[in-house]
């Protein structure tokens, strides 16, 4: 008689004291990057009239900061595991905070450009980097879920207070000072990072291959930009021709990675079904939720006629309703298994969704914020529960890639939802603007709407 003796798995170590206070420090960037943001908004028609900046310039402005980010998450996150996460983000604090500063006190449009091109580098690493770090800090999964909540609501919670701080600095101090908002931050981040996080980088990683960094680049900054021209203008050939770019760009990426003995991003990584469904299911849910997001702004702006700040202050509510279920879900989680609480959140948001149709003129401000706040409080507990696993289900040495590409299909996704559920609205709201009018008004109309929408802009 023979017996199989089995080694019994040890349980993954319990963050303990340090860890938590770490998460405190990696909490910093996330509300900064979120903040610098959401604080910009009402800052545009300031610097606008200071600095000189047509509207083409102030789009920029806005826009570049996102863009650059998107495009260089992947390359970051990869090097993070090469280089170490932690010294990537203490690197990347250090440039944010001094490129702070330069932002603040730019001498011209074109210099505020830069600036807030070069502050899209520097974030790039601060994200993928923080996400990375909790995995390696949190290796228990019931930890790592509360880890990720608290991470998510900093991030969630520099949203919500950007418009109300950016407000109070306006009207007490000049444009560039909604910038130095990040200079005590990253130099906090720089005290106590290197005491309280620890240092993890992929030991197997070979160098970083530039031609695939380049055509990374190459690929997510076209298709970035070319899904906001479509969400800006429609669908036009400018706007195609650089989403077309992206993706061919992007295909000679997939291709060069396949061939790599020490690829940029393992591909394998969409081989496992923990990885690669619940990527595909978050960026379909920000595609929903940017699109609808962004109509209902409209909505509240163009149909009822609210002025910036106070259509913002109907968005916090789904703001603060996202923060209290991203850190409910891994308790709910706990209890009802995270396979029954991801499609209740996901029917959720589709029951705020589906509200969002009942808006009227009479009373719409109150329709659109309550179905925000259910969509929102449905999509926060997917979102926490799916990021646990997509973390979760690769090696600690992985995590700075798994987290970039996370970060990147978010950044498609709500540039996705806002170009696509932009253009149809602008589609449906031209064809009922132009239903049954003379052909002869027809031309005179549509450079009414054109005229509105620069105005828009401004």
């Amino acid at each position: 008689m023979t017996s199989t003796m089995t080694t019994p798995t040890a349980p993954p170590a319990r963050a303990g004291r340090r860890e938590w206070l770490g998460l405190a420090v990696l909490a910093l960037p996330t509300l900064l990057l979120s903040l610098d943001v959401s604080v910009l908004y009402l800052a545009v028609p300031q610097l606008g009239r200071h600095l000189g900046a047509d509207p083409t310039q102030q789009l920029w402005i806005m826009d570049i900061y996102s863009f650059v980010i998107a495009g260089f998450l992947v390359v970051m996150g990869t090097l993070g595991d090469r280089v170490g996460r932690r010294r990537l983000l203490l690197a990347g604090g250090a440039a944010f905070g001094v490129l702070s500063v330069v932002a603040a006190y730019s001498t011209s449009a074109d210099m505020l450009i830069a600036a807030r091109a070069l502050l899209g580098v520097a974030g790039a690493t601060l994200m993928p980097s923080t996400m990375a770090l909790i995995r390696t800090m949190f290796p228990d999964r019931r930890q790592m879920g509360t880890a990720l909540g608290i991470w998510f609501s900093c991030f969630m919670g520099g949203m919500t207070v950007g418009p109300l701080v950016g407000g109070v600095l306006l009207a007490h101090f000049w444009w560039g000072s909604v910038f130095l908002l990040g200079v005590p931050v990253m130099v906090l981040l720089l005290a106590v990072g290197p005491r309280l996080l620890p240092e993890h980088r992929d030991p197997s990683a070979g160098r970083l291959d530039l031609a695939s960094a380049a055509l990374a680049l190459a690929a997510i900054l076209p298709a970035v930009y070319g899904l906001k021209d479509i969400a800006r203008d429609g669908v036009g050939a400018s706007g195609m021709l650089t989403l077309l770019a992206g993706v061919a760009f992007g295909t000679a990426f997939v291709r060069r990675q396949r061939v790599l003995a020490g690829p940029m991003l393992d591909l394998t990584l969409f081989a496992n079904r923990r990885f690669g469904v619940p990527v595909l299911v978050m960026v379909a849910a920000g595609v929903v939720m940017a699109g609808t997001s962004f109509m209902a702004s409209q909505y509240l702006q163009q149909v009822l006629g609210l002025s910036p700040l106070v259509a913002g202050l109907w968005t916090v509510p789904q703001n603060v309703a996202m923060v209290i279920s991203t850190n409910i879900a891994p308790v709910l989680a706990r209890r009802f298994t995270a396979a029954r609480v991801v499609p209740v959140g996901l029917l959720l948001a589709g029951a705020g969704v589906a509200l969002l149709t009942r808006a009227a003129p009479a009373g719409g401000a109150a329709i659109i914020a309550a179905g925000m706040v259910v969509a929102s409080f449905g999509i926060g507990l997917p979102m926490i529960l799916l990021t646990e696993v997509v973390l979760g289900s690769v090696p600690a040495e992985k995590a700075g890639a798994a987290a970039s590409i996370q970060e990147t299909g978010g950044e498609l996704g709500i540039a996705l939802g806002v170009a696509t559920l932009g253009s149809l609205g602008m589609a449906v709201h031209r064809s009922n603007l132009l239903d049954g009018v003379p052909a002869a008004f027809t031309a005179g109309l549509g450079a009414v709407a054109a005229v509105g929408g620069a105005i828009d802009r401004r």
